[in-house]
């Protein structure tokens, strides 16, 4: 018992550091992801058969392309987009590549899950609001977003769990984080004391973004 506590103390300074790092490249995806894709989902939304602007073509353009990017496995998609990473901010390896990759396989995923949240507000209501003269922005703004309000919560809790699942297989271009060092430290090494503390330190991690989550979308929806 006095090893594994010792052991504890020992790796205790790098689990810290390396879930903070997981934290910021969590985090970044997610800004960046979270609103390209929302920006994405509230369109496909807006712009389907009967939607606020319909225009088919441009609908038809945005699903092809999400349906297209969505279901690519990450680390495929990881190795994919190494040559556009290079391009775009200079590097295609490091954390800075696995944020880009990250934030591009967020992007499709919350557009989808804002899609389908937002397709589910009361058309009576959108209804409603053109009769009273508003126009299809106000109409985003101030009545199809909060409606959905709830629901989008819900929706970018889960996003923000699958974002820290891809956020294990950084180390595969060079990143860091807790998953690399699951595997650098604990696997390669045959310590299973790193990689349980690092199975502890992810778990705890998704518990209290789902714990904030629930409890953000259940007061949003009892207003």
């Amino acid at each position: 018992m006095s090893d594994i506590l010792e052991s504890l103390d020992d790796i205790l300074p790098d689990l810290l550091e390396q879930t903070g790092i997981t934290l910021w490249l969590v985090g970044s995806a997610l800004i960046i992801g979270g609103i390209v894709g929302l920006a994405i989902g509230v369109s496909l939304t807006v712009t389907r058969r009967g939607g606020l602007l319909p225009q088919p073509i441009v609908f038809g353009v945005m699903n092809v392309l999400v349906n297209t990017f969505r279901p690519i496995p990450f680390i495929i998609l990881l190795a994919a987009l190494q040559p556009l990473a290079r391009e775009i901010i200079g590097t295609g390896i490091g954390n800075s590549a696995a944020i880009f990759a990250i934030s591009v396989a967020a992007t499709f995923g919350v557009a989808r899950i804002v899609e389908q949240n937002l397709v589910t507000v009361d058309p009576g209501v959108i209804e409603a609001a053109r009769a009273m003269g508003a126009g299809p922005w106000r109409i985003i703004l101030t009545v199809i977003l909060p409606e959905g309000l709830g629901p989008l919560i819900l929706g970018y809790t889960f996003a923000t769990i699958a974002i820290i699942d891809m956020s294990a297989v950084a180390g595969m271009i060079g990143g860091t984080g807790v998953g690399n060092y699951a595997i650098a430290y604990g696997q390669r090494q045959n310590d299973w004391i790193v990689i349980i503390a690092a199975l502890v330190s992810i778990v705890i991690v998704t518990q209290i973004v789902q714990a904030v989550g629930n409890t953000l979308a259940r007061r949003i929806l009892r207003r």
